[in-house]
């Protein structure tokens, strides 16, 4: 095993935030949110962890422990699971892969397990998938299925049966960008929340009548849950819990049970959101940044009846995804949002205080960040974009 030091000190960030008057835990909309704050860092070194390698995979996009089990599965986008042992080092391919529409952002992409379905070794349990499939013509969208993956205890082969597309995201439309199509778990399990990016479009995220630029909660069979804010409105609006969004790659629940999402904006704007039922985040009316061309967009104002970000960044991120980490391994850094950064080539580090947060600090990584994830020894486990992206294993120095 090659072990190194880390490239560079962490940074403390300077970003501070106003006090929020929403209410906890995402179930009603609020009437007024956190200001918007920018995420800056400054010099603040706290010590060097260790980075340790485990191979290279061929445009990894997203990365999941079966839950009890030091097992890795990692998605590779033009189509390919791979999964590695941790602790053995022991490799090998995942067979029953959907067929999937690769180029640009899709392809296939999340994976994700019960956490109540834990063993003492893989075995059998239920996998949730998300991938991008072609339709008539030119269009295409996000899906999400559900199988069972099953993997031997005498040999390496691990394969996903009986997979079953559960939710499409409506409609499918031209061109490959914003697909989002993360998956995280309501605490309870009961639900699935689905990020729909809106596909680069911009106005079907303030069209109801669609599910793009949305985020959907759905029973775990995929249909939609009860209790919905657009439940009267039929098909498929009574998937959307929340629209007003452009790309969401990054969803995780705190302890709270409230739910988090970063968003990536154009030329600046990138968001931190707290997740609230029936809320419209402003998207492509407001946002705190540009367009690509230079041509602006307002700024959100206390009066413009959308759902402001609780931070807002300019120069962007470029979020992969985050998890909050709940960890003993980086012990100061619990309950901390632990973002992958693409643009910022960082670990990037958010503190949570009720409804507000603030940015704490930046881990220099040299390379795009597509996916991180924490091991179940509490070590961080990062993957680089791209081709040959490296699996990395963060460890205190």
């Amino acid at each position: 095993m090659t072990t190194k030091p880390f490239l560079a000190a962490l940074l403390s960030s300077s970003a501070l935030l106003a006090s929020c008057g929403s209410p906890a835990g995402g179930e009603t909309a609020a009437q007024s949110t956190p200001a918007p704050t920018t995420g800056t860092a400054t010099n603040a070194p706290m010590g060097e962890p260790q980075v340790t390698a485990f191979g290279t995979y061929n445009e990894p996009w997203a990365a999941a422990f079966a839950p009890g089990t030091s097992m890795l599965f990692i998605t590779e986008k033009p189509g390919t699971m791979k999964f590695i042992d941790t602790e053995t080092r022991r490799t090998g391919t995942v067979s029953g892969m959907p067929r999937v529409d690769y180029g640009g952002q899709g392809g296939l992409g999340e994976i994700a397990f019960l956490p109540s379905q834990r063993a003492a070794n893989v075995g059998s349990r239920t996998i949730y998938l998300s991938w991008v499939e072609a339709g008539d013509g030119d269009t295409r969208g996000a899906v999400v299925g559900r199988g069972t993956l099953n993997c031997g205890t005498q040999d390496a082969s691990c394969k996903v049966e009986g997979l079953e597309t559960i939710w499409r995201q409506t409609p499918k439309v031209s061109g490959r960008g914003h697909y989002s199509h993360r998956i995280v778990f309501s605490p309870d399990e009961r639900y699935v929340f689905v990020s729909s990016g809106e596909r680069q479009k911009k106005d079907p995220a303030q069209d109801i009548s669609n599910t793009l630029g949305t985020i959907v909660r759905l029973n775990l069979d995929g249909t939609p849950a009860a209790g919905n804010p657009l439940a009267d409105r039929g098909s498929p609006s009574d998937e959307i819990w929340s629209w007003g969004h452009r790309n969401i790659l990054a969803m995780d629940f705190d302890a709270d049970g409230r739910l988090w999402e970063i968003e990536h904006g154009p030329a600046g704007g990138d968001e931190l959101n707290l997740v609230q039922k029936g809320g419209n985040y402003g998207w492509p009316t407001r946002s705190n940044g540009e367009n690509y061309n230079g041509t602006p967009i307002p700024n959100h104002s206390p009066d413009d009846g959308f759902i402001k970000p609780v931070i807002s960044w300019t120069p962007v991120i470029a979020s992969g995804n985050f998890f909050i980490y709940d960890g003993d391994l980086f012990a100061p850094w619990r309950g901390q949002g632990i973002v992958a950064g693409l643009k910022t080539e960082a670990l990037i580090r958010i503190a949570f205080d009720g409804d507000t947060a603030r940015e704490v600090g930046r881990v220099p990584m040299g390379e795009r960040i597509r996916q991180v994830v924490q091991g179940p020894d509490g070590a961080i486990w990062a993957l680089e974009d791209g081709d040959n992206g490296r699996l990395l294993k963060l460890t205190p120095g």
